[in-house]
């Protein structure tokens, strides 16, 4: 009934919704820049921690803005229950802005860290940080959140040699000030000018601040590069620029003599109006999108995964999948993932979607079902494959994704006759989108996740050929600080694991570097290094690359299908990149950020691969292993138990 009335009114909730926002304007809840949980232990509800934690907290805004500038550490409690915290806010915030937002800090970090002994979360104008053991002038690495706006400059390369300049001086200025807080002006023309700013938090020394905002400084080509607006956001310090004043009135430095443009009192009306047409700007679009949610069918809700809160809420219904892939049918069969098949689905309304049916009795269970849901729900990236709900009903177990017209990347690359549509320019658009999709999980997501399965069969392809990594079933998220980690249970696909991962259960950003390496390898080739078949005596592609490179012949790994129309520079340095990340110590292989630079950059110097890992020739149990068998999980013991899952292409 009321479901009626709205569909039969709708201008009516318009004209109403604009009058209300009129006389009523809404600020809607900010969300934080960045939220860092699970850096440590956890307590326990109802301990003495928690009560230090909630009594604490809330007294920060109270205590350190008043006194000290914007900031303000300190601890309370008796060891070792005591509760060490840092506030600070940016310094061109009001002491009224400051405070406000440093008591959402204390509220939303409870809520949105729980029972976490080490958390700090991040708002525009505030940070605030706490912990269990002492961290003041300590520079917390790891992790950071880096944006970047979608309007690209009209003179990309020009633009960035001003950005760059401009940002290490504001960067080295900041990192001299006992506020460590900086900015500055430059020109890119007459009419165009960048600002930038600078901050750390106030505890830590000038080298760590400038470290800290150098390796911000760095991160800029990778996320930003001919963007005309962009921020990297560390825990310890943040970095942003755009091609407007949005630092207002604080002190501000500039480069090349250049002052800073209009007076105070035009900055401020700008300000104002801002200031005012956002809030009623957001208001409106949240009042019209709930408007919308209560008028639109059932099945149409089924197309929104974005701003998943919890697995209720993009809950499908089973009949309506079972319709839509017409019972299943192996007409609709997509393929055969490592625990079970994928459909093709259609909705009444038209949309396409593919469907993941879990076996029964695979080796996904509900704890890798739910870990897959609630992190792929939660991952936005043009090169991740988008999760837009599931279905669990009885025994069944569905993960529902957006459907990629062009399937998966082993279709077309290790067969003889589709490798031809592969040409190197779509390869290496390949190659660096799979590279730009691996570094948005290790460090620009919310979260550290590592993949643990990056293998061809496991990159889809877009109507353009465009790659979105899938299947996060076997990924695991690791805190802000911790790059690795360690299991009893080894799960991973024959040919691509790293040697420590595959030997020792030692898994890190670096297992996924290793797999990309192998990966790029084989697009280079077009041979699947777990089947790897050759006239030489190579064992598989890894070794036989290293021969070639060793021999001075690195080209003849090219797959012949590519004929002459690549570079053979470009082809000898991607095989050179490849090589770096396949090193048998992970401390030898370059990070992702590191990989999309060479990869975007030919003026980047490679330094000379060793000898890559060569690991199933250590390890005899498992070279034994069928090279038709592609998955293999088995626990760290002596006796290397092993069961084995067959596998074939989605």
């Amino acid at each position: 009934m009321v479901s009626s009335f709205l569909k039969k009114n709708r201008s009516f909730l318009f004209l109403s919704s604009l009058l209300f926002l009129a006389q009523h304007p809404i600020t809607a809840q900010e969300e934080p820049i960045l939220n860092f949980c699970e850096l440590g232990g956890t307590y326990s509800n109802g301990s003495q921690f928690e009560t230090n934690l909630k009594a604490f907290l809330p007294s920060l805004s109270l205590n350190g803005p008043l006194h000290l500038n914007t900031f303000y550490n300190d601890s309370y409690g008796d060891p070792p229950d005591r509760v060490y915290a840092l506030v600070q806010c940016m310094s061109n915030t009001s002491l009224e802005d400051c405070k406000t937002c440093l008591n959402t800090s204390a509220t939303e970090i409870l809520r949105r860290c729980p029972n976490q002994k080490i958390s700090a979360i991040r708002y525009y104008n505030c940070l605030l940080r706490y912990s269990d053991q002492r961290f003041f002038s300590q520079r917390m690495t790891g992790n950071r959140i880096k944006f970047s706006n979608s309007k690209k400059a009209t003179d990309p390369d020009l633009f960035n040699e001003k950005l760059a300049v401009l940002m290490k001086s504001v960067s080295s200025e900041a990192a001299s000030k006992d506020s460590k807080f900086a900015t500055g002006i430059t020109s890119v023309t007459d009419s165009l000018k960048i600002y930038g700013m600078g901050q750390c938090t106030r505890d830590i020394s000038g080298n760590e601040c400038n470290l800290c905002l150098q390796e911000s400084v760095s991160d800029i080509p990778v996320c930003c590069s001919g963007m005309t607006g962009g921020s990297v956001y560390f825990v310890s310090c943040n970095l942003r620029y755009e091609t407007f004043p949005f630092f207002g009135s604080s002190t501000t430095t500039t480069t090349e003599g250049q002052e800073d443009p209009g007076d105070g009192r035009r900055r401020k009306l700008w300000e104002t109006a801002v200031a005012i047409a956002i809030p009623i700007a957001i208001s409106l679009l949240i009042f019209l999108g709930v408007g919308y949610c209560v008028l639109k069918r059932k099945e149409e809700t089924y197309e929104d995964g974005e701003n998943i809160e919890n697995i209720d809420s993009i809950l499908f219904d089973f009949n309506t999948i079972k319709v839509a892939t017409n019972n299943f049918s192996s007409i609709n069969k997509l393929g055969e993932g490592g625990f079970g098949p994928v459909y093709k689905a259609k909705l009444p309304n038209g949309k396409e979607l593919a469907v993941k049916r879990l076996s029964r009795h695979s080796g996904q269970g509900i704890d890798e079902f739910r870990n897959e849901v609630t992190l792929v729900a939660k991952l936005q990236h043009r090169n991740l494959v988008r999760l837009l709900g599931c279905c669990t009903e009885g025994d069944e177990k569905l993960l529902i994704y957006e459907y990629v017209p062009n399937r998966s990347l082993d279709i077309y690359l290790f067969d003889p006759a589709k490798r031809t549509y592969l040409d190197w320019q779509t390869r290496f658009k390949i190659i660096r989108g799979i590279a730009r999709g691996i570094l948005y999980l290790h460090e620009d997501s919310l979260f550290r996740i590592i993949h643990r399965d990056i293998k061809a069969s496991n990159i889809l392809l877009d109507g353009d050929m465009n790659p979105k990594i899938s299947d996060f079933g076997m990924a695991r998220l690791l805190g802000v600080d911790q790059t690795r980690g360690s299991t009893g249970k080894v799960v991973g696909t024959y040919g691509y694991m790293a040697p420590e991962y595959a030997m020792r259960g030692r898994f890190s950003v670096k297992s996924d570097v290793f797999s990309f390496g192998v990966l790029l390898l084989e697009i280079v080739s077009g041979m699947k290094n777990s089947s790897f078949k050759n006239s030489d005596n190579a064992q598989n592609l890894l070794q036989y690359t290293w021969r070639l490179w060793q021999e001075g012949h690195a080209l003849e790994l090219m797959d012949s299908s590519l004929g002459d129309k690549c570079s053979r520079s470009e082809m000898l340095r991607i095989i050179h990149i490849g090589l770096l990340c396949v090193q048998e110590d992970a401390s030898d292989r370059p990070t992702m950020s590191t990989v999309v630079l060479m990869l975007s950059s030919n003026s980047t110097t490679l330094y000379m691969p060793k000898q890559p890992a060569f690991v199933w020739g250590k390890c005899p149990d498992v070279a034994a292993i069928s090279s038709s068998t592609s998955t293999i999980e088995y626990p760290i013991s002596p006796s290397y138990d092993i069961s084995l899952s067959e596998f074939e292409p989605r």
